[in-house]
C-alpha cells in the first residue's frame, strides 16, 4: 500500500507539472509577438496544434492500447514533456532566424506527453488500492487548475524581476519537474491495469443520438473554457492596457482559481448537472459579451475571471451528463468525447486569433477606433471575445435540445 501511495502521489505530480505545457505558452504570447513579430493568428496556431496534437494521440492510444506497454510509456512520458519544453526555449538559438520554427516543434513535442497524460493517469490512479478512489480521481482532475495558478504566478513574477527577453530561462526551470516526475515514475510500481481497447458497439439509434448530442455539448463548452485560457493573458494586456504582472495575477491566475473553485464546490455539493451545465453556458455568454463591450477596465477583468467560474463544469460536467444518461457508454464513447472536447479546444482559440488579426488590419476597426478613441489591437481583442460568446449561445441552445431530447427518451421507456 506505501509503495502505491508514491505511485499516487508521483501521478498528482506529474498532472501539476503537465500544467506547463497549457498555461506557459499563453503568458509568453504577447512576448513571442513584441520580440520576434508572431502573427495572432501564428500564436493562436500554436493552440491548435497542442490539442489536435493531443486529440490524435488520445485516439490512437484508445484504440490501440495492446501494441503499447502502459508501464513503460508512463515513465516515458515526463521525459517528452521536458523534451518538447527544451525545443521550445531553445527556439531562439536553434533556429534564430525562424523562431517559429522551434515553438511549433516544441508543442508537437509536449503535447504528445499531453494527450498521454491524459489517456494514463485517471486509468493508473483509478487502478490504484484505494479506500475512496472517487476522492483520489477528483483530487487528481482538480490538480490541473491549481497547477495552472502556480505557474502563472511564478512565470509572472520571473518575467517582471528579470525580463520578457529572458523568458527561454523560466521555461527551462520548469522542464526541470517533468524530469522529477519521471524520477518518481521509475521508482514507483506502476499497476496492471485493462485500458480496455476494443471500443464497444451500439446499435440503438437513440444511444448514438444522445452520444452525438453530448459530443456537441464538450465541443462547445471546451470552447467556451479554452478561449479565455489561452487569451486572457494576452487581452489583459493589449485590450485592457493592464500591465502584465496584474493582468496575469489578476486575469490568467485568477481564471484558474475560479475555474478549480467550481470543479471542487461541484464535487462537494453539487447535483442537478443540466441546470449546472445550462448556467454555465448562459454565465459564459454574459462573461463574454460584457468583457467585449465594457470600456471598465475593472468590469471586463471581472467578466474574464467570472468565466472561469462558469466554465468550470461545462467539460467535467458533459461527461457525467453523459454517464446519466447514457448508462454503461463504453471506451469508444469516452474516446469520443474526448475528440469532441479537444476539438473544441483546438479551434476556438485558433478561430479566436484569426478575427483579432483580421479586425486589427481592417478600415473599419481604424475607424471605430479614432471614435471611441481604441487601438486597432483593441477593437480586434473586442470583436473576438463577441464572436467567442457564440460558442456557449449555440451551447444553451444545444442544452435545450437535450433536455427535450433524454426528456422523451425517458417518457418513452
Amino acid at each position: 500500500m506505501s509503495n502505491y501511495q508514491r505511485t499516487k502521489k508521483s501521478c498528482y505530480f506529474a498532472y501539476l507539472a503537465m500544467s506547463s505545457v497549457f498555461s506557459l505558452p499563453p503568458v509568453l504570447f504577447m512576448t513571442f509577438r513584441e520580440m520576434y513579430g508572431i502573427s495572432y493568428t501564428l500564436l493562436g496556431t500554436l493552440v491548435l496544434v497542442n490539442f489536435c496534437t493531443q486529440l490524435a494521440i488520445d485516439l490512437i492510444f484508445t484504440f490501440f492500447t495492446r501494441y503499447f506497454s502502459v508501464q513503460k510509456t508512463v515513465r516515458v512520458m515526463p521525459l517528452l514533456t521536458a523534451l518538447g519544453l527544451l525545443i521550445y526555449a531553445l527556439s531562439p538559438k536553434l533556429f534564430p532566424d525562424h523562431v517559429y520554427i522551434g515553438l511549433l516543434l516544441g508543442t508537437v513535442i509536449f503535447s504528445v506527453a499531453a494527450g498521454l497524460c491524459e489517456v494514463l493517469l485517471s486509468p493508473v490512479v483509478a487502478a490504484l488500492p484505494s479506500e475512496n478512489p472517487e476522492r483520489d480521481m477528483s483530487m487528481l482532475h482538480s490538480l490541473y487548475a491549481w497547477g495552472v495558478v502556480s505557474v502563472v504566478l511564478v512565470s509572472t513574477l520571473f518575467l517582471a524581476i528579470f525580463g520578457n527577453h529572458n523568458w527561454m530561462y523560466l521555461t527551462l526551470f520548469l522542464a526541470i519537474f517533468p524530469l522529477v516526475a519521471c524520477y518518481l515514475f521509475c521508482t514507483s510500481p506502476i499497476p496492471p491495469m485493462d485500458l480496455g481497447d476494443k471500443p464497444e458497439e451500439n446499435h440503438h439509434s437513440h444511444r448514438r443520438w444522445g452520444l452525438a448530442l453530448c459530443v456537441g455539448c464538450i465541443f462547445l463548452g471546451s470552447a467556451a473554457e479554452n478561449v479565455m485560457t489561452n487569451w486572457i493573458s494576452g487581452y489583459m494586456e493589449k485590450a485592457l492596457h493592464i500591465s502584465k504582472v496584474y493582468g496575469d495575477i489578476f486575469g490568467m491566475a485568477a481564471f484558474a482559481v475560479f475555474l478549480g473553485m467550481g470543479r471542487t464546490i461541484y464535487a462537494k455539493y453539487g447535483k442537478h448537472i443540466l441546470k449546472s451545465l445550462m448556467l454555465g453556458m448562459a454565465g459564459a455568454v454574459v462573461c463574454y459579451v460584457i468583457a467585449g463591450i465594457s470600456n471598465l477596465g475593472f468590469v471586463a477583468l471581472l467578466a474574464c475571471v467570472l468565466n472561469g467560474l462558469a466554465t468550470s463544469m461545462l467539460w467535467p460536467g458533459t461527461l457525467i451528463l453523459m454517464e446519466e444518461k447514457i448508462p454503461h457508454p463504453g471506451v469508444a464513447a469516452y474516446a469520443l468525447m474526448a475528440a469532441g472536447g479537444d476539438f473544441g479546444a483546438s479551434i476556438a482559440p485558433q478561430l479566436m486569433g484569426i478575427v483579432v488579426d483580421k479586425v486589427s488590419l481592417s478600415n473599419w476597426a481604424s475607424q471605430l477606433g479614432n471614435r471611441w478613441m481604441l487601438t486597432t489591437d483593441q477593437i480586434g481583442m473586442k470583436t473576438g471575445m463577441l464572436v467567442a460568446a457564440l460558442f456557449p449561445l449555440v451551447g444553451v441552445v444545444l442544452l435545450i435540445v437535450m433536455k427535450n431530447y433524454f426528456a422523451k427518451q425517458k417518457s418513452s421507456q
